[in-house]
C-alpha cells in the first residue's frame, strides 16, 4: 500500500463523520461509519468507541472488546506508518510523511494502557505502566517534531492552561521533551486577554447540520462563508502554530491544512494524556517508573491538553477528547481533593471547556453530565438533578425516534451521578432506585450497587418519624438486597479478582453477621444490627458529604450522635443518646466508633465552611445563557457562572443561621477526626479509617485558613495583598497539611481497602497545596 496525503485526508473525512455521530449519542450510526472501511482511521474510531464504552461502563466484556479493537488499530496504523516512511510524498514541509499515522498509533497504545488501569488494581496499574513505557518514546519523538520550541511558542495568545499546575514530581528528564513554560502563574488561564483576537476562522456549524469532518477536515478553511460562532465556541478557538506560517500556497489546501491540524492537536493531546495519566497513578506505581527512566509533569500535561482543546469547538477529534479529559480532571479535583487553591478559577475553566463542546453537541450525554457536575460543585444539587433527569429523558426520546441504542454507557454515568446526588440530599428512596437501575444498564459491580441501595433502605428505617411497620419493611428490603450480594460478587470479577470495593463489601458483610450473632444470635437478620448506613460509609470514598447542605449535615450529626455510647465530644448540633433498656450499645466495636467519629468530623467541617458558600450563592446579575450558566468573557470575569434564575440557589438567609457556629464546628471537627485516628490501633476490619481521618484533618487545616481569608476579604471588591499574619497562618497550615498527608499514606499500605483511591486523592491535594504555596510566595 502506497502513501498519499490526499488519500489519508479522504480517509479522515470519512472516519470523522463517525465521531460526529459518537459525540451526538448516535452510537449505531457511528459504528456503521467505523466498520465501513478498514483504514487506520476507521480502525482507530472503532477502537475509541469501544474504549469509551469500556471506560464509561467498566464492563469486562467491553474491556476485552476494546483491547481487541485497539490492538487491530495499533497494527493497522503501524502498517500504514511503514508505508508512509518509504514514500517521498509529504503533506507539509513542516512535518515528515505519515506523521498522522504515528499519532494514531500512539493514541491506541495509550488507550490500551488506560484500559488496563480501569480495574483500579495495582496489577492493572502496572500493566498500564508497561504500555505507557512503550508510548513514552513515541510521544517524545512526536513532541520534539511538532513542538520543537515548546508549547508556549506554539500559541499566539495565552493557552488554555491548567488551574493546578504544580508538578507532582520532578520535570521530565533530558531525553524527554524539555518544555519550560514561560508563562507565570498569573496568566495561566483559560481567559484570553481583552485585546486578543478571537479566531478569524469560520466556526463549524453543529454536527447535525454538516457532514464535515469531526477532525476538522471540511468547511473549516472553505471559501470565506462564515457561520456565527457562539461565545463559548470562540472561547475555545484554536491557536495558530508559528511553524505553519511559512507554508506555500499549495500546502494551504483544505485537506492538507487539516491533516496538519490533526497532527498539532493530536500530538498535544497524546503528550498531555500520557503525562496526566502517569501523574495520577498511585505513587507506589509511579516509583516503579524510575526503572523505566522517565518522569512526568502534571503542569505540562494540563497545558498540552489545553492547547489541543483549543481545537474542540470546531470539531477536531483530539480537541474534543482533550476537552473531555480536562472535564474529567476538573470534576475529579473538585469532587475528591477536598481543598482547591482557587476553586472559582477551576470552575470557570471547567465551565469554559464544557460550554465550548456543549454548543456543538447539545444532546451529548457526556456534556450534560459535566453540566450537572458543575451545578453540583457550585452547591446547586437540585439544579443538577433537574439537568440529569431532563438529559436522560431527552436521550431516551432521541434513541426511540431514531430506533437506535443511544449511548448507553454515557447515559449510565448520568444515572450514576444522579444516584450519588440523591444520596447526598438524603433522598434515600430515589437513590436506592437509581442504584438498582444501574444494574439494568451495565454489568459493573452489581454487588456494590446493591450494597449502597441496601444502605439507603437502612437509612430510611433509622429515620425519625418512621412507623414500626415501615421500619420493618425497609429492613426486610435491605436484608433482601444484602443477601443477594455474595452471589453477585462471585459472578463479577475483573481479571479473576474482586474489585477493591467488593473486597471491602465482603469484609463488611462478615462484620455485620458477627455483630448480629454477638447481639441476638440470628445472623439471617443481620441488617437489624446495622446502625450506620453502608451507603454513607461508601460515600466517604466518593467524598459525598463534602458539599452537602448545612441542614443535611445537621440532620446527619443529630442522627449519628444519638447512637450509644455517647460521643464524648460536644458541639452545637450533637444529640444525646436515647436511654433504652437494651444492655448492648448501638456501636460496640472500635471500627464502628471510629467510623462514626470520621463521619461526624466531616459533617462538622462541612458546616464550618458555610461562610465560603454564602459568598458564592449570590444570584447572577445578568440573564444566563441557554445552558443555564455563564460563559466567562474578559468583561464578565467577576460574574457568577453557577446557574440561572431558573435553577434557584440556596438563599443566604438559610445559610446565615449556621455562620455563628462555624468556629465551634471546626473545633469539633478537629477533635472528632483526631479521635477517629487515635482508634486506629484498635480497628480490626475498617483499617482504612486512620489514613482517611488524617487526610480529612489535612483538608481541615486548609479550610480553616481559607474561611479566615475569605472573612477578612469581605467588602473588598478588589483582592488585596495577604497580611503578614495571614501569610504565616497559611505557611503553618500548608506545612501541617503536608505532614498529615505523609502520615495518611503511611497508614494506607496496599493491604488497606481502597488505598489506591486515597493515594490519588493525596496526590491531587498535594498539588493544590503546592499551588497555594506558590501563590503566597512560600517554599515548602
Amino acid at each position: 500500500m502506497s502513501y498519499s496525503p490526499h488519500s489519508a485526508a479522504i480517509q479522515l473525512a470519512s472516519a470523522s463523520r463517525g465521531f460526529d455521530h459518537l459525540f451526538a449519542n448516535e452510537i449505531s450510526s457511528a459504528k456503521k461509519v467505523f466498520t465501513s472501511e478498514s483504514d487506520p482511521f476507521h480502525l482507530v474510531g472503532a477502537g475509541c468507541l469501544s474504549f469509551l464504552e469500556a471506560s464509561l461502563g467498566l464492563e469486562s466484556s467491553k474491556m476485552t472488546e476494546a483491547t481487541r479493537l485497539l490492538a487491530l488499530a495499533e497494527a493497522g496504523s503501524r502498517t500504514a506508518l511503514k508505508a508512509a516512511a518509504k514514500s517521498k510524498m509529504k503533506a507539509s514541509a513542516a512535518f515528515p510523511p505519515g506523521l498522522e499515522y504515528e499519532i494514531a498509533n500512539a493514541d491506541t497504545v495509550v488507550l490500551l494502557g488506560i484500559t488496563h488501569a480501569l480495574s483500579e488494581s495495582y496489577m492493572g496499574y502496572l500493566q498500564c505502566l508497561y504500555a505507557m513505557n512503550s508510548a513514552h518514546g513515541k510521544f517524545s519523538k512526536l513532541y520534539k517534531t511538532v513542538f520543537p520550541n515548546g508549547l508556549d511558542s506554539h500559541t499566539t495568545t495565552p493557552p488554555l492552561t491548567p488551574f493546578s499546575w504544580t508538578p507532582s514530581v520532578t520535570p521530565s528528564p533530558a531525553d524527554s521533551p524539555a518544555v519550560t513554560p514561560k508563562t507565570s502563574s498569573s496568566n495561566l488561564s483559560l481567559e484570553p486577554p481583552v485585546s486578543s483576537a478571537i479566531s478569524k476562522k469560520p466556526a463549524r456549524p453543529p454536527a447535525k447540520q454538516s457532514s464535515s469532518s469531526f477532525f476538522g477536515l471540511a468547511s473549516r478553511w472553505t471559501s470565506g462563508t462564515s457561520t456565527s460562532a457562539s461565545s463559548s465556541s470562540s472561547f475555545l478557538s484554536p491557536p495558530t502554530p508559528t511553524s505553519i506560517s511559512s507554508m506555500t500556497e499549495a500546502e494551504k489546501s483544505e485537506e492538507i491544512q487539516n491533516l496538519k491540524n490533526l497532527i498539532i492537536a493530536g500530538t498535544a493531546f497524546g503528550f498531555g494524556l500520557f503525562n496526566l495519566v502517569f501523574s495520577l497513578l498511585p505513587k507506589r506505581v509511579q516509583s516503579v517508573a524510575g526503572l523505566f527512566g522517565f518522569a512526568h509533569s502534571r503542569r505540562l500535561a494540563l497545558q498540552a491538553l489545553a492547547v489541543s482543546a483549543g481545537y474542540a469547538a470546531e470539531g477536531e477529534v483530539h480537541g474534543v477528547f482533550a476537552g473531555l479529559v480536562l472535564m474529567t480532571y476538573h470534576g475529579a479535583v473538585l469532587l475528591v481533593s477536598g481543598y482547591q487553591a482557587d476553586e472559582a478559577r477551576i470552575i470557570r475553566e471547567y465551565e469554559s471547556v464544557v460550554s465550548g463542546i456543549e454548543a456543538r453537541y447539545p444532546k451529548g450525554a457526556l456534556w450534560i453530565l459535566n453540566r450537572a457536575k458543575i451545578l453540583r460543585m457550585t452547591y446547586d444539587s437540585e439544579g443538577a438533578i433537574r439537568v440529569l433527569k431532563a438529559g436522560l429523558e431527552e436521550t431516551k426520546e432521541d434513541a426511540a425516534n431514531e430506533h437506535s441504542e443511544g449511548f448507553k454507557q454515557a447515559d449510565t454515568l448520568l444515572v450514576f451521578e444522579l444516584a450519588w446526588i440523591y444520596l447526598s440530599q438524603r433522598q434515600y428512596t430515589e437513590s436506592a432506585e437509581a442504584f438498582i437501575k444501574l444494574t439494568e444498564l451495565n454489568s459493573w459491580s452489581h454487588g456494590t450497587y446493591y450494597f449502597i441501595a441496601a444502605g439507603c433502605h437502612i437509612s430510611l428505617a433509622l429515620s425519625d418519624g418512621v412507623s414500626h411497620e415501615e421500619k420493618e419493611k425497609y429492613l426486610d428490603k435491605a436484608q433482601e438486597l444484602l443477601d443477594a450480594i455474595p452471589n453477585l460478587l462471585d459472578k463479577r470479577k475483573v481479571g479473576g479478582k474482586d474489585l477493591p470495593t467488593e473486597v471491602l463489601i465482603k469484609k463488611k458483610l462478615a462484620f455485620y453477621k458477627e455483630k448480629q450473632r454477638r447481639q441476638e444470635g440470628d445472623e439471617t437478620k443481620f441488617a437489624r444490627c446495622i446502625r450506620i448506613s453502608p451507603a454513607e460509609e461508601l460515600g466517604i470514598f466518593w467524598n459525598n458529604h463534602n458539599r452537602i447542605s448545612p441542614s443535611n449535615a445537621e440532620v446527619h450529626i443529630r442522627e449519628w450522635s444519638a447512637l450509644s455510647p455517647p460521643v464524648g465530644i460536644d458541639s452545637p448540633y450533637m444529640s444525646r443518646p436515647i436511654t433504652t433498656s437494651s444492655t448492648s450499645p448501638d456501636l460496640d466495636t472500635p471500627d464502628e466508633l471510629a467510623l462514626r467519629l470520621l463521619l461526624l468530623g466531616i459533617a462538622h467541617r462541612s458546616i464550618g465552611c458555610v461562610g465560603l458558600r454564602i459568598k458564592d450563592s449570590l444570584p447572577p446579575t445578568e440573564p444566563a445563557s441557554s445552558s443555564s450558566s455563564y460563559v466567562e468573557t474578559p468583561d464578565s470575569a467577576s460574574e457568577s457562572i453557577v446557574g440561572s434564575p431558573s435553577l434557584p440557589l440556596p438563599s443566604s438567609e438559610d445559610l446565615n443561621q449556621y455562620t455563628g457556629n462555624a468556629s465551634a464546628c471546626f473545633r469539633a471537627s478537629r477533635e472528632l477526626l483526631s479521635a477517629a485516628h487515635a482508634l486506629q490501633p484498635s480497628i480490626k476490619v475498617s483499617t482504612w479509617i486512620g489514613g482517611l481521618a488524617m487526610f480529612e484533618l489535612a483538608v481541615l487545616d486548609l479550610k480553616e485558613v481559607e474561611v479566615e481569608e475569605k472573612e477578612k476579604a469581605k467588602g473588598n471588591s478588589v483582592p488585596s495583598e495577604l497580611s503578614v499574619d495571614l501569610k504565616k497562618r497559611w505557611q503553618t497550615a500548608l506545612k501541617s497539611a503536608r505532614a498529615k498527608l505523609d502520615v495518611a499514606m503511611a497508614l494506607a499500605p496496599n493491604s488497606v481497602d481502597l488505598s489506591s483511591r486515597l493515594d490519588s486523592r493525596v496526590a491531587m491535594l498535594r498539588d493544590e497545596i503546592g499551588m497555594k504555596a506558590e501563590v503566597i510566595g512560600f517554599t515548602l
